[in-house]
């Protein structure tokens, strides 16, 4: 467990750093806590992108607890910071729904650079070790270098990968890959999709129907939708989970890049807004730095807490 822990806390160092001088810089030298000092608290919380309502629960647990004679360190600030984000980003754990029999389906879905077909690799090599038959689905038919950075993880994990010509129908590609993956008995298939923006409506439409295609091939499936979150964005990922969820059905999220970010407090402040697990976080290069999203050992890295 300790060097998982290590994993988290160097993954989201910089949140760390910048949410330690936030809480040291609003309390330090306070002799008595006023309403500014709240707010900067406050202020602080959601710099780092914890969101409005998560910071807002936070401060009004610091301050209930101070005014109640039970708060005299800065550790005692960030021991109920910690354990209030625990609460919230445990809210929606559920195990992951895989597939009582043949493949289980996972359908990825995300904007551009968000760093989905990365994360597909990454959770082949995660499922590899353990074992399982992982095979993956090329359906960015649109950009070329998609394919191919799928192939190379597919080479590197010694997974097959079903893919087309350039231009081909993303659907058709899909049931084909279904319909591959039930005949070699394979344990997962991974669907990776053309990034797109969510304002782009054709393209979401496009999801719809490769769910619809899909559930053709095998009822129930995809046993998953999967949304990759780049952290660095910060709030304005909120606005990509909404429009992704209502469309695309989205039914967990993979949080990535958060260790070149400061706003760790995102996973929060997503947890907030929607009903959805995070399954995966992003910390880092390395294919083990994906890592199964953890809320004690996420909250206790992001403040600082050993």
């Amino acid at each position: 467990m300790s060097s998982i822990f290590s994993i988290f806390k160097r993954g989201l160092q910089k949140s760390t750093t910048s949410i330690s001088r936030s809480l040291a810089a609003a309390f330090s030298g306070v002799k008595g806590w006023d309403q500014d000092t709240y707010d900067e608290l406050e202020n602080a919380l959601i710099a780092a992108d914890f969101g409005v309502k998560a910071a807002t629960r936070i401060v009004a647990a610091i301050r209930d607890r101070y005014e109640r004679g039970q708060i005299q360190t800065t550790a005692d600030i960030t021991e109920i910071a910690c354990a209030d984000i625990v609460a919230v980003l445990g809210r929606n754990r559920r195990p992951i729904n895989f597939a009582a029999s043949g493949p289980t389906v996972i359908l990825m879905v995300g904007v551009n650079g968000s760093g989905k077909t990365t994360t597909i690799g990454k959770l082949t090599w995660h499922w590899k070790q353990q074992g399982r038959k992982v095979m993956l689905a090329a359906c960015d038919t649109f950009r070329a270098a998609a394919s191919e950075q799928l192939k190379l993880w597919g080479k590197r994990t010694d997974s097959p990968v079903i893919a087309s010509r350039h231009g081909a129908d993303p659907s058709a590609v899909a049931f084909d890959a279904v319909q591959s993956a039930q005949a070699r008995n394979a344990d997962i298939l991974f669907i990776d999709t053309a990034g797109r923006q969510h304002t782009h409506k054709g393209l979401m439409d496009e999801l719809a129907k490769m769910r619809r295609t899909v559930d053709k091939v095998s009822p129930g499936a995809p046993h998953e939708v999967w949304l990759t979150v780049d952290a660095s964005l910060g709030s304005n990922a909120i606005n990509q989970a909404r429009e992704f969820t209502r469309t695309a059905g989205v039914t967990g999220l993979v949080l990535t890049k958060l260790d070149g970010t400061g706003k760790g407090g995102m996973a929060a402040a997503i947890q907030e807004e929607f009903d959805l697990p995070v399954f995966f976080v992003g910390l880092g290069e390395q294919p083990d730095d994906l890592q199964p999203f953890d809320p004690e050992l996420y909250a206790r890295a992001l403040f600082g807490r050993e």
